[in-house]
């Protein structure tokens, strides 16, 4: 990613590895935001965790919308706007499993919390976490003398 950082302070910029000698040899960034680079580009499409924003302007509310959505990837969102209708009109099309309207990371941890695409499969939080950290099991065992007793603990018409 060296090429594509802006270094320095100020807006569109970062600073790269972080200043601290124990920092140095592992695999560390400072917060640090990405311009300039392709759509298609590594930064642009791979889901990078880490203090990491890739920014693209846009000329139009559909082009905004084709970019978010143009990678395989859908963890979250993020919707800057003064416009209630386009906040929601915009986060109805974005392909993302959380979506933040003028803000970042907000979380009520009642809410589901989860991605889309290829940014993970369920959802956690809430109630949807009892579903994510389980997996069901179905269990038959079959008891001896009761094989002629059906369900409903009627005898079973063995006849029929």
């Amino acid at each position: 990613m060296g090429p594509v950082l802006r270094r320095g302070p100020g807006p569109g910029r970062g600073r790269g590895r972080p200043a601290d000698p124990q920092l140095q040899d592992g695999y560390y960034l400072a917060p640090t935001i990405v311009t300039g680079v392709p759509a298609h580009s590594r930064a642009w499409q791979e889901e990078i965790f880490g203090p990491v924003l890739v920014a693209a302007p846009f000329d139009s509310e559909d082009q905004a919308i084709e970019l978010a959505n143009g990678t395989d990837y859908g963890l979250a969102a993020m919707v800057w706007t003064e416009n209630l209708s386009r906040a929601h009109r915009v986060s109805a099309a974005l392909d993302a499993g959380v979506v933040w309207v003028n803000c970042f990371f907000v979380r009520d941890l009642r809410a589901p919390f989860g991605g889309t695409q290829r940014s993970g499969l369920g959802r956690e939080g809430g109630a949807f976490s009892r579903e994510f950290f389980t997996e069901p099991k179905a269990i038959t065992i079959k008891i001896d003398g009761l094989d002629d007793i059906a369900p409903s603990g009627r005898r079973a018409n063995r006849e029929a």
